[in-house]
């Protein structure tokens, strides 16, 4: 097999977020590949738009079939015009627009063996089962990785076949194990301690590591892997190290992986012995039968030429009593056959659904890339997806087979699962899709297909105050490099409209949040009918679930990372309303100690965000003071002179004026370097030694806190020269002068250089460090050295602010961020990162990639289907959460709404207590009695936000004042607020006379 020359970089920009989640050397391996993939209806075109994607080689598409009808409810590259032709090569310009790295081919003959041997990986959908065995058996003997892929209805089958010694480079998606040394011993064996903040690591017997960064005992770095063994204390034996150095100080041990191999057998012996993946005993029972149902509608396909109609019994029991007769399978446990649900697939065979489709087209895609990479543990060697918990339980449609038959329109694949009634509805829905991010897209592509909100009274609102960026076009289906910059939702509501003209949808460009309840507010939320939330943060999640619970819309929502992904659906007095983990929404809003980040570090996230705080105050906030002053002539006693100082000092540095070349910018961000990591720690140990000892007699500089050592600057060290460049350039961009990237030329500089004065060094140190361990009042010596440091910049253009841009690799913010916490983590022993992983953690870049992307918004679409159909039981719906490179896939039944009680009183979070202002409208006394009366509470307080409107610990006379106030006029005097023009309730909380601690009332709409 041919591969193709892979010698071209990879796009970093491009693929960004992909990279997090592959890493180089497999995008290397995933631009050199040759894919061909046979079948081009809804599965094949999913399969194909995840690969091109994600950047493959080249894909040769083979399709001997026209275009028909029942194509176009999940095949989003074909319209009505195509009806007739070609679908392979209806859909290759579409294809070669999403990425034109890749080479996008159609092939238009047979598949011949010659043809085969062009590949390294081939997929098969919609394919006959001769024609399956085959190709698989010549695959298999030739060393081409082989995948079947197939959705009939509510079922999906995939099957892998990577040949009999497949071998796996890296089998998972986690970063090697890596941790902190303390200190090593000479023995045998040598015991290697570990620092005290890295004592939960999960380091197993027999892992095999390496090491890095050891003075000493440089014997072990970069040595061949040794293997490990944990010992009770959690101390590590690593092998005799006893004619090695002895350990002096630093490094760290890291885990390496190994590879795996894999054997598959060809599909003619898995047909009979099949190997399914499936979390429990219970799923493989039902994998067995539904692998029994797919070997039965192939064997009706081959006897009749084409599925079974749709819902039509007859057809249904042959299907059955095909499965009945078929050759018993080796190797299991002989069950019987569950015939209701063999039948059920047959009833719903002849179906083409778009959610189906994008599940099952994102894994066998990254099943594809797992073959082409070598990356990730594949399939072993069958999965079968079904949801056919979509189906009404009532068995309406078995009753009403016509109400399924072809129509001649776009929507004859859904009609054929669903029937003609549930389309109407679709058709009539509203929605609102919060978020036109990679999910967003994703959905709004399903959305199109399935026809939502494309008749009547229906249509799609989409919201998102993005715009697109370049790094985008690798996940983000609907978007073009020549949208880049343009509003998200403008791009992605014009390109849904190609998919479905008859789509009607509305973009809006502002943030849905609590700054916008007067554009999202009651009347808007009147007219949906439910919302779908592609969200990237909890905060986010949670304000939009928060709505739909006070509107009481159903909720769908997804999130991904990396290869993992989740989908939810929350009903109202059905479901759970959604939560966001407490553990993940606590870490959003984590903040580290001050003192921790200035002085004493102990983790890679303390110096990270160390170096973040430096760029902000140094090229960001230092400009905005500076601006302000020159601009307004602020008086220095009206501005926090300790920390304006402890903020401007550095930034004057060892110039003591404007710079005014970049030479000057080079000197001040060389003395700032000397600042920083040489003096600024000198100055630290001599505050607190080495040797301190505290009263009780514990060491000053122990567990976490690290002892720092200085660093002396060296340009033979690239992170030294990195660090100036970068802040030199920075320095420049902010007093609007001119920078150099020559790497060379700034070394030399730096050599002729005179070393900064370490006297005024010290001096802006100490007053520094003063400043921040102290609470130093404004003083005249203060106001002082504040007016001298804001002279230098009294004249002169303005400054320009610098805001952190983490996605353009050419304006040094990464760099210097990346430089900084690196030269932070050398000097308190910490394991530094490297610029990709600086990148992501302190941009706060989620890993994603379009498999899973796809996946979840598939999972989402199906979940729909029950939302707008008939009213549904809490088992119809599902969760879902799958992991990709695991091969794990799981599908629950939400839970129930709690249910909370109070004397006669029973709700759950869905429920409210309503009460009309009525006209003429009540007063507060009124609305107490009238909770008291009806409902027999006894308010103690009532609240409306943190406004307090009513308390019983009151005076009598205050009481008295506020009683009468009608509600509105009383929410207007205790806010400062009229409510807005529209406000249909007012939300109101209660807290009641006899409540427990953990009661928590139903929210009382007082509605206008």
């Amino acid at each position: 097999m041919d591969i193709l020359e892979t010698s071209k970089l990879v796009d970093e920009e491009l693929y960004s977020r992909q990279l997090y989640v592959l890493g180089s050397p497999a995008m290397q391996r995933i631009q050199g590949a040759k894919v061909l993939l046979s079948g081009l209806q809804g599965l094949g075109a999913e399969v194909a738009k995840n690969l091109v994607l994600m950047g493959v080689g080249s894909l040769t598409l083979h399709d001997p079939y026209p275009t028909c009808w029942s194509d176009l409810a999940a095949q989003f590259f074909l319209s009505e015009q195509d009806l007739g032709r070609n679908r392979a090569e209806a859909s290759q310009e579409f294809l070669a627009q999403l990425n034109r790295a890749v080479q996008v081919f159609v092939h238009t003959g047979d598949i011949t063996e010659d043809l085969l041997l062009d590949f390294q990986v081939v997929v098969l959908t919609a394919s006959k089962l001769e024609e399956q065995l085959k190709v698989g058996t010549f695959c298999h003997k030739h060393g081409v990785c082989f995948l079947v892929a197939d959705a009939w209805g509510l079922v999906g089958q995939l099957f892998c076949d990577f040949g009999e010694d497949f071998t796996v480079q890296d089998p998972t998606e986690a970063e090697p194990l890596t941790a902190a040394i303390q200190h090593i011993s000479q023995g045998s064996p040598g015991i290697l301690t570990l620092r005290r903040d890295a004592s939960a690591h999960c380091f197993c017997d027999e892992d095999l590591v390496t090491f890095s960064g050891i003075e000493g005992m440089v014997e072990l770095n970069g040595c061949a892997p040794r293997p490990i063994r944990v010992r009770e204390d959690g101390s590590l034996e690593i092998g005799d190290t006893t004619t090695f150095s002895p350990y002096l100080r630093g490094g760290a041990i890291t885990e390496v992986k190994r590879p795996r191999t894999v054997r598959h057998e060809p599909l003619d012996t898995a047909l009979l012995q099949p190997r399914v993946v499936a979390q429990s005993p219970q799923e493989v029972y039902r994998a067995y039968c539904l692998h029994q149902a797919f070997r039965a509608l192939h064997k009706f396909q081959h006897l009749h030429g084409r599925l079974p109609q749709p819902w039509d019994v007859v057809d249904a029991e042959t299907v059955v009593g095909l499965a009945r007769d078929l050759e018993p399978m080796k190797g299991t446990k002989e069950e019987p056959l569950d015939e209701v649900l063999v039948r059920t697939v047959a009833l719903s065979s002849a179906g083409v659904l778009s959610p189906m489709a994008a599940m099952l087209g994102a894994v066998a895609a990254q099943e594809v890339l797992k073959a082409i990479s070598r990356k990730f543990m594949p399939l072993d060697q069958w999965l079968y997806f079904d949801a056919l918990d979509c189906l009404p339980e009532d068995g309406e449609l078995l009753h009403n087979p016509e109400d399924c038959t072809p129509r001649g329109c776009r929507y004859d694949g859904q009609i054929a699962v669903f029937g003609a009634s549930l389309q109407e509805k679709l058709s009539c829905q509203h929605y609102l899709l919060v978020g036109a991010g990679a999910i967003g897209c994703e959905l709004l592509k399903g959305f199109a297909l399935m026809g939502l909100g494309a008749g009547g009274s229906g249509g799609l609102t989409v919201a998102d105050m993005d715009h697109v960026e370049r790094s985008n076009l690798s996940r983000q289906f609907l978007f073009r490099p020549q949208d880049t910059g343009r509003p998200k939702a403008e791009v992605a509501a014009v390109a849904a409209q190609v998919l479905n003209p008859d789509l009607k949808i509305t973009p809006l460009t502002y943030p849905l949040d609590p700054t916008t309840e007067h554009i999202y507010g009651d009347n808007f939320f009147s007219q949906m009918d439910g919302v779908a939330a592609a969200l990237d943060s909890f905060q986010a999640r949670r304000y939009v679930a928060e709505r739909c619970t006070h509107y009481l819309k159903p909720l769908l929502e997804a999130g991904t990372q990396g290869t993992r992904g989740s989908a939810s659906v929350f009903m109202p007095h059905v479901t759970e309303a959604y939560r966001a983990p407490a553990s993940v929404a606590a870490s959003e809003d984590a903040l580290y100690p001050v003192c921790t980040v200035r002085h004493f570090p102990s983790t890679v996230e303390h110096t990270l965000q160390w170096a973040r705080d430096e760029f902000e105050g140094l090229f960001r906030l230092s400009a905005e003071i500076i601006n302000h002053y020159q601009q307004t002539s602020t008086s220095l006693a009206d501005m926090d002179g300790p920390q304006t100082l402890t903020l401007l000092q550095p930034v004057l540095g060892v110039l003591r004026v404007r710079p005014q070349s970049w030479q000057d910018c080079v000197v001040w961000a060389l003395g700032h370097w000397q600042l920083c990591f040489h003096h600024g720690i000198k100055q630290l140990l001599r505050r607190f030694p080495p040797d301190k000892v505290l009263e009780d007699g514990t060491p000053f500089w122990l567990g976490p806190k690290q002892c720092p050592q200085p660093l002396e600057f060296d340009t033979s060290q690239d992170t030294h020269v990195l660090y100036v460049l970068a802040a030199a350039n920075l320095y420049a961009q902010m007093h609007g002068l001119p920078g150099s990237q020559d790497w060379t030329t700034l070394k030399g500089l730096l050599k002729l250089l005179p070393q900064p004065d370490p006297q005024h060094l010290a001096h802006i140190f100490t007053g520094n460090l003063q400043l921040a361990l102290a609470s130093a009042e404004t003083g005249p010596e203060q106001l002082k050295k504040l007016g001298d440091v804001l002279e230098v910049w009294s004249v002169g253009s303005p400054l320009k602010p610098l805001m952190f841009e983490k996605d353009d690799d050419s304006n040094f913010h990464v760099d210097f961020v990346t430089a900084a916490a690196s030269l932070r983590s050398q000097n308190y022993g910490i394991l530094p990162v490297n610029r990709a992983q600086c990148k992501r953690i302190v941009g706060q870049i989620i890993p994603a990639i379009a498999t899973t992307t796809a996946a979840v918004a598939g999972l989402v679409g199906l979940e729909l289907y029950k939302v707008v159909g008939k009213p549904r039981p809490l088992g119809a719906f599902r969760h879902s959460y799958l992991h990709l490179a695991g091969n794990y896939f799981s599908r629950w039944v939400p839970s129930a709404p709690a249910t909370q009680t109070f004397h006669h009183l029973k709700w759950t979070c869905w429920d409210r207590l309503k009460v009309p202002a009525g006209q003429p409208e009540r007063t507060l006394e009124s609305l107490l009695a009238h909770l008291q009366e009806q409902h027999g509470l006894s308010v103690r307080m009532l609240l409306h936000g943190p406004a307090l409107l009513y308390s019983t610990g009151w005076s009598p006379e205050k009481q008295a004042q506020y009683l009468p106030l009608r509600v509105t006029e009383l929410v207007k005097q205790v806010t400062g607020r009229v409510p807005e023009p529209g406000l249909r309730v007012l939300v109101l909380e209660l807290s009641c006379e006899g409540e427990k601690e953990d009661t928590a009332f139903p929210p009382l709409h007082y509605e206008l």
